[in-house]
């Protein structure tokens, strides 16, 4: 086992952090801890680390209690946001550093950071200084320089965070792939539910300082525990349970919310006797589907999703009356609001 959190809780003041969280980690894995500002996600990966110590539990890394380690003693490596990565210093010089700072011998540092800038492929810029590089350039150095000491445990708080959305998008598959040749446990927190998908290969889901769930993103996404982590991954619509939406498709239930995914909204040109009419307001053209925006009888608006062959085929309008049914829809015991 990579790492394993034993019923640890953080307080700050009033404020608890983390309230009573377990999990565990297998070795070799990327995870993401995934939630809202406050959720708990960030000061858990302090906690791993050890630049937090907590008020109860305990945290094991691989198969050692680290509780009360200091951080130079759990052989973590840590990557921020913001990079941290020393100015004065050419490329070379920071992915040197903690390998320095450990006087290794000369000649397997000069070997393992040429091996590190080939693996995150910056090759050719080793005499750079950091301001000479790109954001995303400059996270690849922080990501090699954590590496460099070839630790057990990798963690990563918000590590695109400050990048755009194309240089983000890049770089979580760039993370994946060199996850998958270093293989070292890997733990990534963020709030972007889309990189949290796309990257990991379980998620844990936090709000409030606990866990709501954890599985593998199409877990999380097909088989949600709550209406937060329902609410929190992915666009959904909620509307009322006793609507006729429902009510027509024999979707009966004692909560008062039903939770349905935009692309889970069946839209037809006629009625078919389980079906209720909408009308269309807006049309949201995406690129790789349409956003069709309906309102129903009743006042109610919610969002469908159409592939674009649907689209085409039913020849929608912006005003024009449609008939809508869900296709799958789920209610939960409690409700809470993003």
């Amino acid at each position: 086992m990579g790492i394993v959190v034993e019923s640890v809780s953080k307080q700050f003041g009033s404020f608890k952090a983390v309230d009573n969280v377990s999990l565990e980690i297998e070795s070799g894995s990327l995870v993401a801890l995934l939630g809202p500002s406050g959720s708990g996600k960030s000061t858990l990966l302090r906690l791993i680390s050890g630049l937090e110590l907590p008020d109860t539990g305990r945290i094991l890394l691989t198969g050692k209690d680290a509780t009360y380690q200091s951080v130079q003693e759990r052989n973590i490596g840590f990557v921020f946001q913001h990079y941290a990565l020393f100015k004065h210093l050419t490329v070379r010089q920071n992915i040197a550093f903690g390998l320095e700072i450990r006087k290794a011998p000369k000649n397997k540092v000069k070997n393992r950071v040429s091996e590190l800038l080939e693996l995150v492929q910056l090759s050719g810029l080793g005499d750079r200084y950091p301001s000479q590089l790109s954001g995303g350039q400059r996270q690849r150095v922080a990501l090699a320089r954590a590496l460099a000491v070839e630790p057990e445990v990798l963690l990563l708080d918000e590590p695109f965070g400050a990048l755009d959305a194309k240089v983000r998008k890049d770089l979580r598959a760039w993370l994946r792939r060199l996850h998958d040749e270093v293989h070292v446990t890997t733990v990534f927190v963020t709030h972007d539910q889309e990189e949290a998908m796309e990257v990991s290969d379980e998620v844990v889901v936090m709000n409030k300082g606990a866990v709501e769930q954890i599985g593998t993103p199409a877990e999380i996404y097909d088989h949600p525990a709550s209406a937060f982590v329902m609410s929190f991954i992915g666009p959904v619509n909620v509307l009322p349970s006793t609507s006729g939406l429902f009510q027509s498709n024999g979707f009966d239930s004692a909560h008062p919310k039903m939770f349905l995914r935009p692309q889970d909204i069946i839209i037809e040109t006629n009625p078919n006797g389980t079906t209720v009419p909408a009308r269309i307001s807006r049309l949201i053209n995406l690129g790789w589907e349409i956003q069709a925006e309906l309102t129903l009888e009743d006042g109610q608006v919610m969002t469908a999703h159409l592939s674009r062959e649907r689209f085409d085929e039913l020849n929608l309008e912006p005003q024009q009356k449609v008939y809508v049914k869900p296709k799958d829809a789920k209610s939960f015991p409690l409700y809470y609001s993003i």
